[in-house]
């Protein structure tokens, strides 16, 4: 039964994040924006208003983009062991999610297309889980966590040769604003 609910949380919680993919990257592309209108208009909060919170929220929108490169950790073939060149993406991503305890990520565990599609689903799962721990053995907050296994379903790379298996078999850190 709690595995039942734990599901139900985790399908609810996928719905909810895959509605608000559009809005992850317009935050990010405003501050420019913001900062060519001089900043108070955007806001709505007049030249007394935007000091601190919008500093704070920039600050943050800021630490965000300088992860877009640092969102991705690939897997060996038939692996949930997080390879050693990948550590440092982990560790810029718990040093972003302690540093902003309100910010959310979801793992999302994917794999290549071979194997079935059970062993895929439970593979992407394992992988997911164990980027999960990492950040948490660094600090991160179980609540700012949330994880999701799409097995073999979602390819980031067509093709059934290896070079586009290695391009599959990752965890994408999906933050959620």
């Amino acid at each position: 039964m709690k595995f039942m609910h734990v599901v139900a949380v985790a399908l609810l919680a996928v719905g909810l994040t895959a509605c608000q993919k559009p809005k992850q990257t317009k935050p990010t592309e405003q501050p420019p924006a913001a900062a060519e209108a001089g900043g108070t208009k955007t806001t709505g909060l007049g030249e007394t208003g935007a000091g601190k919170g919008s500093t704070t929220l920039t600050a943050q929108q800021q630490a965000l983009a300088a992860l877009k490169n640092m969102n991705l950790v690939y897997f060996d073939y038939d692996s949930s062991e997080i390879p050693s060149q990948y550590l440092s993406v982990v560790s810029a991503n718990a040093a972003y999610l302690v540093k902003y305890p309100a910010a959310r990520v979801r793992l999302e565990g994917h794999t290549d297309e071979r194997g079935s599609r059970e062993y895929n689903i439970g593979l992407g799962e394992r992988r997911a889980q164990v980027v999960r721990k990492a950040l948490q053995a660094q600090g991160v907050a179980d609540a700012q966590i949330t994880t999701v296994s799409y097995g073999e379903e979602r390819p980031a790379v067509p093709g059934h040769d290896e070079a586009a298996y290695a391009k599959n078999r990752r965890v994408e850190f999906a933050y959620a604003q």
